[in-house]
């Protein structure tokens, strides 16, 4: 079967853009509005892709009387686009730092029923020291935040397998709801989590929800490497994706893991335009609408280091290399800046489309051909698509990239299955109690 793009759609309130909601063509009123979400999830649909993706924090994402923007909690949004759709995988972003296992094992298991098999987790350790305060408590370091979730992760399985596959008999007639003998306790006793189990939801369709991973550091490759099946990543450059995509196919044998096992999906906003110049006329409204001191905050948190107006114009000053927060961005910033002698103000024009992730401004054909680069030049399994500002954004892509995509046969006309491991071509996991049965692979 020749290869294709696997295309995951990051929906982001009304665009990736830190300007996004200052733009005409958006709607911030709708920010917390479900029909807008559902409208983003039936344009992703409509054009075929494996998914669609929403991040989250626990605490309020920039400054009050800035961008102050708040969102929607992932999971609750998740069932009401299930409702709506019926064949696009549903990602959500859930930490490990302040959840536990049970909530977590139970609600993805849940969403896993609801959307019949299209749930995905992406798993985060929760870098931020706002986060923290959220709930009472100090951040706890980079290693202990990795130990927890590796842990975290051991028991949600647990609890998903505690279900056997055929555990549910319906029987009226001899009056056996459930085979018990095939329902599990796990007592689990580890360092963090002390759980008894069995779950009270029973085993989801897709047997495990997806496990979706985005750190990029050291700790977050190897569990990535270990744990993983699709892979949310930043590079700016073809050269700083090939490394990334053959370090972390490489860790993949030490866990007796083949390679086609984890999708690689780096992030891309592409800014369209039916021509170049439209293309990039629409690059520089965003960047006109750039709030400087939105754009200095967001830069402090990314390095570590406080910057006021008067560091504007001046190259980034030194940035510490260690961190307890967000390693990976750290020095993809740093990098940047470096690489390419920017000013702050150049940096935080350079970084408002994607945070660090690549912005291309072009015609539909230019997008298809930065995107086909990278998946036949070892960069890519596919893309974490990013747009500026949506739905416009989203919806171009889909109206205009996608179809140049199928042209050149990199990319789905029709769904393959129903679950979202069907369309990714993952295995289904065999619950660790059917001895002796094979995980299905979807082909």
């Amino acid at each position: 079967m020749t290869r294709k793009l696997h295309l995951n759609a990051f929906l982001m309130g009304v665009g990736h853009h830190e300007a996004a909601w200052r733009h005409p063509r958006t709607e911030p009123a709708r920010l917390t509005d479900v029909r807008h979400y559902q409208e983003l999830a039936r344009i992703a649909e409509r054009g075929t892709l494996d998914s669609v993706f929403l991040a989250d924090g626990v605490a309020l994402n920039g400054n009050v009387g800035h961008n102050a923007l708040g969102g929607l909690e992932p999971l609750t949004l998740l069932s009401a686009l299930a409702a709506v759709t019926d064949h696009i995988g549903l990602i959500a972003t859930v930490s490990t730092t302040y959840n536990e296992p049970f909530h977590v094992a139970r609600k993805f298991a849940s969403l896993d029923h609801i959307s019949g098999g299209r749930a995905g987790w992406n798993i985060v350790t929760s870098a931020g020291e706002a986060e923290a305060r959220n709930f009472g408590v100090v951040r706890p370091s980079h290693a202990d935040r990795y130990a927890r979730a590796t842990e975290f992760l051991d028991v949600v399985r647990k609890l998903w397998d505690s279900w056997e596959d055929d555990a549910i008999l319906g029987d009226r007639a001899a009056g056996r709801y459930a085979d018990t003998g095939k329902i599990h306790p796990i007592d689990h006793a580890g360092e963090h989590f002390a759980v008894s189990g069995p779950l009270n939801t029973s085993r989801p369709p897709q047997g495990h929800p997806l496990l979706v991973q985005a750190g990029s550091s050291e700790d977050g490759k190897e569990f990535a490497a270990r744990h993983a099946e699709a892979v949310f990543t930043a590079q700016q450059t073809l050269r700083e994706g090939q490394e990334f995509y053959a370090d972390l196919k490489r860790r993949l044998a030490s866990y007796g893991r083949r390679q086609e096992d984890l999708l690689v999906l780096p992030g891309i906003s592409p800014i369209i335009g039916s021509t170049e110049r439209e293309a990039l006329r629409l690059e520089k409204e965003l960047e006109e609408l750039i709030v400087p001191a939105y754009g200095l905050a967001q830069l402090s948190t990314m390095t570590g280091i406080e910057l006021d107006e008067d560091a504007l114009d001046k190259p980034l000053p030194d940035v510490p290399a260690e961190t307890e927060g967000a390693q990976s961005r750290r020095k993809l910033v740093v990098d940047l800046a470096r690489r390419e002698n920017l000013t702050v103000r150049q940096l935080i024009g350079r970084l408002a489309g994607g945070r660090g992730h690549r912005v291309v401004a072009g015609t539909p054909e230019q997008i298809a051909d930065q995107l086909q680069e990278w998946f036949f030049s070892g960069a890519a399994d596919g893309f974490n698509v990013m747009p500026p500002i949506l739905p416009a954004g989203l919806g171009d892509f889909v109206d205009h990239v996608v179809p140049e995509l199928r042209i050149r046969g990199l990319f789905r006309h029709e769904y393959e299955g129903r679950t979202l491991r069907e369309n990714y071509g993952l295995a289904r996991p065999a619950s660790r109690y059917a001895s002796g049965r094979e995980a299905v692979v979807a082909r």
